[in-house]
């Protein structure tokens, strides 16, 4: 069933960027296989909550190609982790993405669907966000339990989480992080991120990162002030792994790096299907 907007449309044009994937897991912790039409209705809910005038499904198609070639480990737990299922876990998991694509399908005909073959929902927001201007798109609420896509906050682009049932935004980015939005990428450097396979530096946790973001500035600036003189283990380990710092920039930066992950073919595409819906 098509969703009607008219009488949910608030003053300021907003657009809901839904997390595919990420959005679909709440049914799979729940052992369900038959969820694309409450999926849809979850959708039209959180559409209506926030007033959004346009609904977009970014959705990963695949790991990202480009962080691959970057870094070959990048995600590589991920396929350790499905090897060592057991059959029974490998049907339920097949069931679950057949029902996926059976969502994504359902989800296609009324609303943006952007999905491209070794191409992250997290680069697609990103690009949206980053060119928010260019595609006119004035507030965005995010929908993910994804902390990397704070990344993309600032003041009219905030996130909804389905797990916490809480929203980060700008104005209550203190009442989440102590860094500032613009350190959030340094302290992600410097810690890694263990879902994505991605290694932070030895002994740096997110207290010990916020102290060094302090002392030293962002992640950068602590690059080019090593070596650092210090007997503790974990300044050493950051001057034996400074270079990680460099990489992990590119593998998690969303708002430089997104263009570079997505490609130009599907940026022209991007472009081509956001004009044909608002024409």
């Amino acid at each position: 069933m098509a969703f009607s907007f008219e009488d949910r449309i608030s003053d300021t044009k907003t657009t809901l960027i839904v997390d595919a994937l990420n959005l679909a897991f709440r049914w799979k912790h729940q052992g369900r296989t038959d969820f694309r039409y409450d999926y849809q209705k979850t959708v039209q809910s959180l559409a209506s909550s926030y007033g959004c005038s346009e609904i977009i499904i970014a959705a990963d198609w695949g790991s990202s190609s480009y962080r691959k070639e970057l870094y070959p480990d990048y995600k590589q737990n991920r396929k350790e982790k499905f090897a060592e299922q057991s059959e029974e876990e490998r049907i339920a998991f097949e069931e679950f993405f057949e029902e996926f694509e059976a969502t994504l399908e359902v989800l296609a005909e009324d609303y943006i669907l952007l999905r491209y073959k070794g191409v992250e929902a997290d680069d697609v927001a990103a690009h949206l966000v980053k060119h928010k201007n260019v595609y006119d798109l004035e507030n965005i609420w995010l929908v993910s339990s994804d902390r990397d896509w704070d990344l993309l906050i600032q003041d009219t682009v905030s996130r909804f989480s389905y797990v916490t049932r809480k929203e980060v935004r700008l104005d209550n980015w203190r009442e989440h992080y102590e860094v500032t939005p613009d350190e959030y990428i340094s302290m992600k450097c410097l810690t890694g991120d263990k879902g994505d396979n991605v290694p932070g530096i030895p002994g740096i946790g997110p207290k010990r990162a916020v102290q060094l973001i302090r002392d030293y500035g962002d992640a950068m600036d602590i690059y080019n002030a090593t070596p650092l003189e210090s007997r503790y283990k974990y300044i050493q380990a950051l001057n034996e792994n400074a270079e990680q710092l460099l990489v992990n920039y590119e593998l998690m930066d969303l708002m430089t790096y997104c263009d570079d992950a997505i490609g130009q073919d599907n940026i022209a595409n991007i472009g081509s299907v956001l004009d044909e819906y608002k024409n």
